[in-house]
């Protein structure tokens, strides 16, 4: 279908009972794995994703590697997403990704190709977390006072469309987490509509310069250095 494929793995899945060929389908099948690495180190990545999570990691990452991803020359992409362990913005991506790379090297002898830095979206269990805490309004003040206008025209949700399982359409992943599908081409329908746009009504179709469903949580791409499954934008 000349399509690039992108999963978005989550590592500790790869050591579960009855995933045990799931990394090598991904391989065999040149998809390229974007996984989430909050930190590092063990203690930070346990802290936030529980006890386990960060050794159960570091064997995915190694297998990966054994298959070759991350490899030079293997054509497997392995990429790292980094998100803050609490309200405020991602540091300097290409630091960071000298760090981790430096630092899991030399502990642990895993190569990976980039590091992407997301900025956490203030919706599902972050929100939650913040309106608990009583920061979530702070936070929304935060990427506000931290939007970057230049960053409008990088935006993922202007290349890119998000797919759920039923092939229904969405502007991007943010969008799909809350529910708000993709407008229909025609314009006729709202974003609560019950008829939603499939998969099956844009193929062959031309959507570039389709309306965007937008929302508050969309300035979360838009503050500082951006954020996008990319990583940063500038």
């Amino acid at each position: 279908m000349g399509v690039h494929v992108i999963d978005r793995c989550n590592l500790t899945i790869l050591q579960e009972p009855g995933y045990e060929d799931l990394a090598e389908f991904l391989a065999a099948n040149e998809v390229e794995v974007v996984a989430s690495l909050p930190c590092y180190t063990k203690d930070n990545v346990d802290q936030q994703r529980g006890k386990g999570v960060f050794e159960d990691s570091i064997k995915s990452l190694k297998l990966l590697n054994k298959l070759g991803y991350g490899v030079e020359g293997s054509g497997l992409t392995l990429s790292l997403v980094y998100n803050p362990g609490g309200p405020f913005l991602p540091p300097p991506q290409q630091q960071l990704e000298q760090d981790y790379k430096k630092e899991l090297y030399e502990n642990f002898d895993i190569l990976f190709d980039q590091l992407f830095t997301i900025t956490n979206m203030p919706i599902s269990r972050f929100g939650s977390v913040l309106l608990s805490k009583g920061e979530f309004h702070n936070y929304m003040d935060l990427l506000k006072e931290s939007y970057a206008k230049e960053n409008l025209t990088s935006v993922m949700c202007r290349s890119l469309i998000s797919i759920d399982w039923q092939g229904h359409v969405f502007d991007c992943d943010f969008n799909q987490m809350l529910d708000m599908p993709m407008l229909r081409l025609e314009g006729g329908l709202i974003a609560s509509d019950k008829n939603r746009m499939h998969l099956s009504d844009i193929l062959g179709q031309a959507i570039e310069g389709s309306t965007i469903v937008v929302a508050d949580h969309c300035y979360g791409c838009t503050a500082g250095q951006g954020s996008s499954c990319g990583g940063a934008l500038d």
